[in-house]
């Protein structure tokens, strides 16, 4: 029984290339790849000459049968994207699975991720997230995953093409309202950028579908508890109560409570205390 290597490869910018990486394709007896051409430029470069076979959306369960073949034949594979890792937002998920399900073994060789590198440089929040891929050209699907997520307090990361960003922004600004957001454009790449705006002004920047240039990684706000403003620290005090009899815990209270309203977390929690030893 063989081997099938799931391998990360560069997002952009060659130097990122693993060794370990280089060594699992050149001892892999044959490599599975989504676009070929693009495979076999990388490969070139670290002088590595393997069968490649096309695997992708359009011809995955008849490639995938054949590839077990191979696998259960005792040959080891590697499968590999145009970039970063594979079987994410990928076809190649297929193939995992298929393997899983036939008790072939299957190991990763990690490397460059756009979701994570985008999320690191994003100055958002980093310690709860959620890759939603690609929104739908069709528009109920693509309007109904933007209701779904609206909601959600994580930060969003989705990918986008530059011929699409002016129309997925306005959508977004119309679902999320103005968020922060970090638009990562070409990472790893001699023209990257990241810009940190919100959406509307990033509609702004990009006013039709020909103003933006590269592959990109939205990184976007999660959602916020409407919070009142308060002049007062009694104010404060009352919408720290509020939160409590929702189940949230008193320390907790205090501290969203005073992060949006500026109000000390000491006092506010004192007050607490005091009125609960009433």
């Amino acid at each position: 029984m063989g081997i099938l290597y799931v391998v990360g490869t560069p997002i952009g910018n060659l130097g990122d290339m693993t060794y370990r990486a280089v060594e699992t394709l050149k001892k892999a007896d044959f490599i599975c790849a989504e676009d070929t051409r693009v495979t076999l430029k990388l490969l070139n470069h670290f002088e590595i000459k393997k069968q490649l076979i096309c695997y992708q959306e359009h011809n995955a369960a008849q490639a995938g049968e054949q590839i077990l073949a191979r696998l259960i034949g005792g040959e080891n594979a590697a499968i590999v994207t145009d970039a970063g890792m594979p079987c994410i937002s990928d076809p190649g998920e297929k193939l995992v699975k298929l393997c899983a399900e036939n008790n072939v073994r299957v190991e990763v060789v990690p490397g460059p991720s756009a979701v994570v590198s985008a999320l690191a440089v994003s100055g958002l929040n980093t310690s709860r997230f959620r890759f939603e891929g690609f929104l739908s050209v069709n528009k109920r699907q693509r309007y109904d995953h933007l209701a779904k997520v609206k909601d959600a307090e994580e930060t969003l990361i989705f990918y986008e093409a530059p011929h699409k960003l002016h129309k997925t922004l306005r959508d977004m600004l119309d679902y999320f309202g103005d968020r922060r957001i970090s638009l990562c454009r070409e990472l790893t790449k001699l023209h990257e950028e990241v810009i940190r705006t919100t959406l509307s002004q990033a509609l702004e920047m990009y006013p039709d579908n020909k103003s933006a240039k590269g592959e990109f990684v939205l990184v976007i706000e999660g959602a916020q508890e409407d919070i009142a403003e308060a002049e007062t620290i009694e104010q404060a005090y009352s919408q720290v109560k509020a939160l409590v009899e929702k189940g949230v815990r008193g320390t907790d209270a205090c501290r969203e409570i005073a992060k949006a309203t500026g109000f000390s977390k000491g006092e506010l929690y004192s007050m607490l205390v005091e009125e609960s030893s009433r």
